[in-house]
Parts: structure tokens; C-alpha cells; sequence
């Protein structure tokens, strides 16, 4: 199995690709990125173009594209790519997607028009156009891509031998999407200032203090995202969009994971590009790893916050944190070195996993 963390921008585009149980090769897609991501409007060529074009000239397929939630950061460059090429839905064998409609059945209510998306003819950007298009929903059940189902808390998948268990969203977080989102919003919590001047030590000090209090993200649209463990032959992975630590903590311990019974992970995709309002010292406890991933090229909204780093150094002073831009030296501080000796930073994009089961 490989797991390639696409540069996405400030977005997440996270690209599995391994052999199935019939060692046919399996592609799966988690979120596209910013439009950029898939091509600039000045046609530069992005990770995303470039993934789809190798699925595309050795033959196979995107088998599941998974869009976590409506954030542009996480959609773009797929609507993008669609947009410019609505034909290629032929790459596309199966998507996982809440969307508005299904979530306004589920509810037996009206329908949030501000959940609506759809696919425009040689268009840019979806939520600006002028041009009217086919909705997104009815795109994906034109092209039998798509099956409506509700993908939430608790339930379980299992899908080309691998193992899905869904931590979020939650019902009420669904309700929530439905009844409050309003499109072209900013739904980052913390503003344009970053962090990267504070210390490690100085932010582990002050959240020592018993005084010190956790604020949650409570945007709409995060709290709606899809966030798994996905297993492949015994190995766990955790990929938790921009989800709300509460939710995550409560869909793991739905699964009886807890800090008694802690998940171990190979790597933690850290929710919302590291920020300080999705990453608590709880779920850093319930999830053991050395591996956390931090997709943002620290460009938009503050993010990563190191407040964040520091929490999960504080939990794991062995935790490596992966960054899939070269972010390392413009993070820490030189004294954060000199306090902190066990922990390690890097820019990784790749991740390769070669097992054979045990018969």
C-alpha cells in the first residue's frame, strides 16, 4: 500500500493506492484539494492532475473517491477536474458523499439550497459561476457512481479487503450541516495570525496551568466531515478531515477505544491542517502513533498552529510530525530544538506499506 499525501494547498488530497485480495490494483481518493490542486486558472498543473493522468495511462480506476465534506478546500479540485472534464466520470467507480438532499430525506425536512453543487461546463469556480450546470447529486446517479447512503458515526464498511469504521459526523453534526451551513463562508474558527513565534515550552507551560481551558471548533461544515479508521491487514489509519475532537472521541469510543484501550495507528492524518480547536489532549490520548500528518502549506488562516505540535509533543515527546510542504524551518525556533531533542519534523509526502499475512 502506498499513501501519498498530495500538496493540496491549504486543503487536504490524500491518494491510497495498494492491491486488493484478488492483488488487483485499487485506487482510492480522499478529498481533491483546492481547485488549484487539480489545474491553476493559468493552467499549471497540479498533484491532483497529475495523479488522475497516472490512474488514467496505466488502466485503472479511482475505485472510491471520498469527498469528506463541502469545504472548498476539500472539493475544489475535484469540481474542478469534473467541470473541465465532465466525461471523465469513467475514471470513477464509486463515491462517498453526504449530501444535502440525502441529509434533508433523513430529516424528513426542506432542503438547504446552499448544500447544493454542481457540475459546470469549463468552469472555474463552482460556487461563482453565472452558468447553470447538472446537480452534483444527480451527476453521480446519472453515472451510477454513487448509491445515497448516508455515511455517519458508528457504522462500518468493508470495501476491496479493507476495513472501514466512520468516528464522524454524528447525527446531531448532520442535522447541524443541514439547518445552518451557508455556502461561500470562511469556516475556519481561528483568524489570519500564526503562532509560529511562540515556543513549544512557553505553550506546554501555559496549557499545564489547571486554569486552562479547551476551546472546540463548533464551525458547521467541519463538523460534518467524514473521519475513519481504515485497516489494511492489521495495520490501522486514521484520516480525520477537519472533524470535531468530540465527535471523533465519541465515534471511537463507540468502538470501545478509549485510553484504557487505546487505537494504534501507523499514521494520524491530524484534523483541520493542524488546528489549535480540532486537536485536544483526550483524543491524543485514545490514539497512539508516532506518525502525524499535517497537510497545509501555511499560507491561509494561521494554519498550522504550532499550539497544536506542541499539544501532540506534550502527549508523545517521540511524535514525528510530517508536513507534506517544506514547513519545518519555518515553524520552530531554535530553542525549540534545544528543549525538545526526542521529537522530530519532516517534509513527507509518501508513505509505503509492504506486509504479507500470516497464514
Amino acid at each position: 500500500m502506498k499513501i501519498k499525501f498530495l500538496k493540496a494547498f491549504n486543503g487536504d488530497c490524500i491518494w491510497i493506492s495498494f492491491l486488493d485480495n484478488t492483488a488487483s490494483p485499487k485506487n482510492i481518493l480522499v478529498d481533491g484539494g483546492t481547485g488549484d490542486t487539480y489545474k491553476s486558472k493559468s493552467n499549471t498543473k497540479g498533484d491532483l492532475f497529475e495523479a488522475i493522468e497516472e490512474i488514467r495511462k496505466t488502466d485503472q480506476f479511482i475505485d472510491l473517491l471520498i469527498l469528506t465534506h463541502f469545504d472548498d478546500d476539500h472539493i475544489g479540485g475535484i469540481l474542478r477536474w469534473l467541470n473541465k472534464n465532465e466525461k471523465d466520470f469513467n475514471l470513477i467507480k464509486k463515491v462517498w458523499f453526504n449530501s444535502g438532499k440525502k441529509i434533508a430525506k433523513k430529516f424528513e425536512s426542506d432542503e438547504n439550497k446552499d448544500l447544493d453543487i454542481e457540475i459546470v461546463d469549463e468552469v472555474d469556480d463552482f460556487h461563482t459561476s453565472p452558468k447553470q450546470g447538472i446537480k452534483f447529486e444527480k451527476y453521480l446517479e446519472n453515472n451510477n457512481l454513487w448509491d445515497g447512503e448516508i455515511v455517519e458515526q458508528g457504522s462500518t464498511c468493508d470495501l476491496f479487503g479493507l476495513k472501514f469504521k466512520f468516528l464522524s459526523p454524528n447525527t446531531e453534526k448532520l442535522y447541524n450541516l443541514l439547518k445552518l451551513y451557508e455556502k461561500q463562508k470562511d469556516y475556519f474558527t481561528n483568524g489570519d495570525e500564526y503562532d509560529f513565534q511562540t515556543s513549544l515550552k512557553d505553550f506546554i507551560d501555559e496549557e499545564s496551568q489547571p486554569d486552562f481551558k479547551f476551546k472546540e471548533d463548533n464551525t458547521v461544515a467541519n463538523g460534518s466531515s467524514i473521519a475513519f479508521i481504515m485497516e489494511y491487514e492489521g495495520k490501522n489509519f486514521l484520516f480525520l478531515a477537519d472533524a470535531h475532537p468530540s465527535v471523533v472521541i465519541e465515534g471511537l469510543n463507540g468502538f470501545d477505544y478509549n485510553k484504557n484501550n487505546p487505537l494504534n495507528v501507523e499514521l494520524m492524518k491530524v484534523s483541520h491542517h493542524g488546528s489549535m480547536y480540532n486537536t485536544n489532549k483526550e483524543l491524543l490520548g485514545i490514539v497512539k502513533t508516532d506518525n502525524y500528518i499535517i497537510s497545509s502549506n501555511a499560507t491561509k488562516h494561521g494554519l498550522p498552529n504550532k499550539r497544536t505540535i506542541a499539544r501532540i509533543i506534550r502527549n508523545n515527546p517521540n511524535a514525528i510530525i510530517r508536513f507534506n510542504y517544506d514547513l519545518t524551518n519555518h515553524i520552530f525556533l531554535a530553542q525549540d530544538w534545544d528543549g525538545f531533542t526526542e521529537f522530530k519534523a519532516k517534509q513527507t509526502n509518501e508513505f509505503i506499506y509492504q506486509w504479507t499475512k500470516t497464514i
